[in-house]
Formats: C-alpha cells, sequence, structure tokens
C-alpha cells in the first residue's frame, strides 16, 4: 500500500538544523522539569509504602482528600489523580514510617470507616492496597536503571555488527533523546512513574531501534548502489523510501494506543500515555536524529 506517489522527496536533510534545535528545547524542558521535580515520581514500588487506589462517587479536590486524612491522623505524602477527570480516582501514599507492614489491615479497615462516614468520600471504594518495603523500592529502583541501560548497551553492540559505529552512535543517541524526552513529558504531566512505566519505556526502545534498522537498512542500500550521490542524497532517498512504511506503522500503534488511553481506565492510562509520547518521539528521532548523525559522521569522515 502506497500513501505517498513513487516520486515524492521530501527534503528532509536540509530541516536537521531545526529539527536539532527542537530536540534540543525539548530535551532542556525534560531535564529542567526532572530536576524542578526532584527526579521522577517514583511509585511505591520505588519508594516503598502503602499506596490506596480510590474511586469516588464525586470528583473531589486533591486538597480536600489531604485535609480529611490529616483530621482522621493519617497525612498522606502524595494524593493523585488517576486517568481522566471524570473517573473520580485517586492514588494515595502513605509513608512506610506511618503505616507500617503488620498495621495493613487495620489501617485499610479505618480507611474504609472514614470513606464510608465522611460526607465528601461517601459512595466510594477502595480499589486496591499495595505495601511495599523501603529496601526491596531501592533494589527496583536499581534494577530498572540497569534493565533500560542494559537495552541500549544490546542495541549499540547489534547496530554496530550490522551496520558501523557511525550508525550504532545515532542510534543510541536517537534512544537516549526518546527515553529524556518521555520521561519529561511523564513529569511534566505529574504522572507515577511505576514498574509499567519502565516496561513502556522498554517498549519505546524497541518501537523506536526497529524504525531506525529500517532506516538505516535502505540508507546503506543506497550507499553501496549510490554512484555520485552524496551522503545527504542518499540519506534523504533513503527516509523517503521508508516514509509510507513509517507512517502506517504509526497509525497502526495510534489505532490501539488511542482507546486505551481514552477508554482502558485509570489502571493503564498512564502505560497508554508513555506508549504515545514515547511513538511520537521515536518516530521523530529516527528521522531527524538517527539519520541527522549519520549525514554528520560520514561528512566528517569525508566519506560517502
Amino acid at each position: 500500500m502506497e500513501l505517498l506517489k513513487p516520486g515524492t522527496r521530501i527534503d528532509f536533510v536540509s530541516r536537521f538544523k531545526i529539527a536539532i534545535f527542537i530536540s534540543i528545547a525539548a530535551l532542556i524542558i525534560s531535564l529542567g522539569s526532572l530536576i524542578y521535580h526532584g527526579g521522577p515520581n517514583w511509585g511505591v514500588e520505588f519508594t516503598g509504602g502503602t499506596e490506596i487506589h480510590i474511586k469516588l462517587a464525586k470528583e473531589v479536590s486533591i486538597n480536600d482528600i489531604k485535609k480529611t486524612l490529616e483530621i482522621t491522623g493519617f497525612p498522606p505524602d502524595i494524593v493523585q489523580q488517576l486517568g481522566l477527570s471524570g473517573d473520580h480516582e485517586y492514588l494515595i501514599r502513605f509513608s512506610p514510617e506511618l503505616v507500617q507492614f503488620d498495621q495493613i489491615q487495620g489501617f485499610q479497615t479505618e480507611l474504609e470507616k472514614i470513606i464510608a462516614t465522611n460526607e465528601a468520600f461517601k459512595g466510594g471504594s477502595i480499589q486496591r492496597v499495595d505495601y511495599i518495603g523501603p529496601r526491596v523500592g531501592k533494589e527496583l529502583i536499581q534494577k530498572a536503571i540497569i534493565a533500560i541501560l542494559l537495552g541500549c548497551l544490546g542495541i549499540l553492540i547489534y547496530v554496530m555488527i550490522r551496520f558501523e559505529i557511525g550508525f550504532a552512535i545515532g542510534a543510541v543517541m536517537a534512544l537516549i533523546h526518546d527515553t529524556i524526552i518521555t520521561l519529561g513529558a511523564i513529569s511534566i504531566m505529574d504522572k507515577e512513574f511505576t514498574l509499567a512505566l519502565v516496561a513502556a519505556l522498554l517498549t519505546v526502545i524497541g518501537f523506536s531501534v526497529n524504525d531506525t534498522i529500517i532506516i538505516f537498512d535502505r540508507i546503506r542500500e543506497n550507499m553501496r548502489k549510490g554512484g555520485k550521490l552524496s551522503i545527504r542524497e542518499l540519506v534523504n532517498e533513503g527516509v523517503n523510501q521508508t516514509l509510507t512504511r513509517t507512517i502506517l506503522t504509526s497509525i497502526t500503534v495510534f489505532l490501539v494506543l488511542i482507546p486505551l488511553f481514552v477508554f482502558g481506565g485509570s489502571v493503564i492510562h498512564d502505560f497508554a500515555f508513555t506508549m504515545i509520547v514515547g511513538a511520537i518521539v521515536g518516530t521523530y528521532s529516527s528521522i531527524f536524529i538517527a539519520s541527522a548523525f549519520v549525514v554528520y559522521w560520514r561528512e566528517r569522515k569525508g566519506s560517502k
């Protein structure tokens, strides 16, 4: 299936400088948000503590929830709205010092009484209760970081073997670019960073590198039979030749992710959000970051 006419020739290479400035701005904003918030909003899996997921009959402000719980003697560390505003679902996190593991049952009973008797909470219910010890949380942070770094290292080695060092560096730069901007979007939207979002980030890395390798493969073929064409012309041709495939892949992904984001409920809302941002950034970086670095690398070497 061809969405574009066979003779379509969009000059992507001439837009590389503009795209790089956009990427730098996005990276600065993302890193700025992460620094401002003191890093990602780690979920209970990473920080330890007790996490309560409640669903209320009507919308209640986060400040009202905090005040009500503080009055009853259970001041929360964080209260966060889950999903869409119409879902009336909230995530409440308590420090491990406030609620110990052996107190979970009694704490849940007390919270159920508060929900049943408080006017603002009436008609609400507890959806789930999670408890993670602080030591386990620290171990999970280390393992999550190691998983992402090993994923990038494995891709670097694979692309280096299949292509060459310049292609490999370009691919990894695109992955770092995608990861930071996606983390920045999570931070800006104040999403809780959970193990599910680690899985989403690893999926984004896989999606991005797959698109990058398809483009790289076509660029390499063009280099083998390119004749007198410059590296800029060869890259432009390779990106244009794979453009229909890139568009169709992205459309297919969004046809799945958007319904999940809108109708999937609070459980997978943040996962779908992360995947949507990652798919957009990953498609962009395959063309404007990875391919741009190949042009820079080959021109710096003085070879085609």
